[in-house]
């Protein structure tokens, strides 16, 4: 295990240590206050300068993150609010949403409210209000390397209708600077289901300011709208909160090396010398990303969002032949990892990263 700037065997650590909590754990208890009171939520400190807030009661989603004590992410004003909260008509979706550095939308629709056939859908999905079960958080030594590990079981479903089962896993180990979100969807019903997802991640202020740029390892890049369209140019670029600013959405079609991932980042290089957070996923389950903009005054946030399909209403996408189904009792698995960049040179070197892949991809 590497910890500060040397290698440890586990024997080693454990002459060093009263309680292995000093290397690195997690934490789990209940918030006790306003819209939030009642959600459980478990701390990940890897003891290297990450942590991060894990919320079972809300699908597994993370709210806070923050690296060295610098903030990562977009807080909304909303915080973290008890899934009961919920409203799933039109727009009614965003009173509970907290941001954070995952919010996951979907299971079986996600994008613009609006109708699917006879069936009237709201924003983005049930899973981000929905409570897990079989939740189970531990820590363990695997050989030298110290797991922090949490996982449980999400569902949508209903009589007559559709059901999915996701089974999730967040995991880190102590001196880590990155962590890894593993999940496996299963179709539990008897007729085909849609399956759409995608992961929100959410960027904020510090990490996010003027400086700051997105590295997308993209395909293929198109605005949604004629709004976003006219901000193509600074399509990878930021400013500062800017008075009556009206949101802009890109979806990407992401490239992937030989070994099926595809990269993005938020990167800002003149914090601390140069700061980022890069994501990698599995371009295959995940061949797109979807890059919403909302430089706003108080709505000042950049998110990356890995989808497997474009972010669109599941009418829309019904009617384009881009919605994906699971067929009875068929699973798929995800992965996404996110991690943090320090320095110019890790910035540069995952930068050329997915620079290569993309001209990969090209050739």
């Amino acid at each position: 295990m590497h910890i500060g700037n040397k290698n440890y065997t586990r024997a080693e650590l454990l002459r060093r240590v009263g309680n292995v909590n000093q290397l690195g754990g997690t934490r789990h208890y209940v918030l006790a206050e306003g819209r939030a009171t009642g959600i459980a939520a478990i701390d990940f400190d890897t003891g290297a300068g990450l942590r991060f807030t894990v919320l079972p009661d809300r699908g597994m989603d993370i709210s806070a993150a923050s690296y060295k004590g610098t903030n990562l992410v977009y807080l909304t004003p909303n915080g973290e609010v008890h899934p009961a909260y919920y409203e799933p008509e039109g727009l009614g979706w965003l009173h509970t949403f907290f941001g954070g550095l995952l919010t996951t939308c979907g299971l079986t629709y996600l994008g613009a409210p609006g109708r699917d056939g006879d069936e009237e859908l709201g924003l983005h999905g049930r899973y981000a209000a929905t409570p897990g079960r079989q939740v189970c958080h531990r820590t363990r030594w695997e050989g030298d390397d110290y797991v922090l590990e949490a996982s449980a079981v999400m569902e949508e479903c209903r009589l007559i209708g559709d059901k999915i089962r996701l089974t999730r896993t967040i995991s880190t180990r102590a001196g880590a600077q990155s962590l890894v979100i593993h999940d496996v969807v299963e179709n539990f019903g008897y007729r085909p289901s849609p399956f759409t997802i995608l992961y929100h991640i959410n960027f904020g202020f510090p990490l996010l300011d003027a400086a700051s740029r997105a590295v997308v390892g993209a395909a293929e890049s198109t605005p949604r709208d004629a709004r976003s369209a006219q901000g193509m140019a600074e399509m990878l670029a930021f400013s500062d909160p800017a008075p009556g600013f009206e949101e802009h959405n890109f979806n990407h079609r992401m490239a992937a090396d030989a070994a099926g991932w595809a990269y993005a980042a938020l990167v800002n290089p003149n914090l601390y010398g140069g700061l980022g957070v890069y994501i990698k996923f599995d371009g295959r389950a995940l061949p797109y990303l979807n890059e919403w903009k909302m430089m706003g005054e108080g709505d000042y946030v950049a998110a990356l969002e890995p989808c497997n399909a474009p972010c669109e209403n599941r009418g829309v996408l019904r009617q384009r032949g881009l919605l994906p189904f699971l067929a009875p009792g068929e699973t798929k698995e995800l992965r996404v990892e996110i991690g943090v960049l320090e320095g110019e040179a890790e910035i540069w070197a995952f930068e050329a990263r997915a620079a290569a892949v993309v001209r990969g991809a090209a050739g």
